[in-house]
């Protein structure tokens, strides 16, 4: 994988935690769906229960990115705390 583009997505989630507005929870949930797309992979594990509201929309969204490869996910990720940085 690019060397660069590891270290803008590791320096794009430094700042995504720093972000003068806290985004919206769709926007949170795009964000962790490509976090962890890109960091691990494809949603692994077994889909967590009804009951279980947070857990289980950050899975369906993780598994959402099924078949994106993970340095596609970076990208997308960069981008988007682009956007919010811009936002702001």
């Amino acid at each position: 994988m690019d060397p660069k583009l590891q270290a803008d997505f590791l320096d794009a989630v430094s700042r995504s935690k720093s972000l003068s507005q806290r985004p919206d929870p769709a926007t949170l949930l795009r964000l962790y769906a490509r976090y962890k797309q890109a960091s691990s992979g494809e949603a692994q594990g077994e889909r967590p229960g009804a009951m279980d509201f947070v857990a289980r929309a950050k899975w369906d969204a993780w598994a959402a990115m099924r078949g994106q490869d993970s340095a596609q996910a970076m990208a997308e990720y960069i981008r988007q705390v682009q956007d919010l940085e811009a936002a702001t």
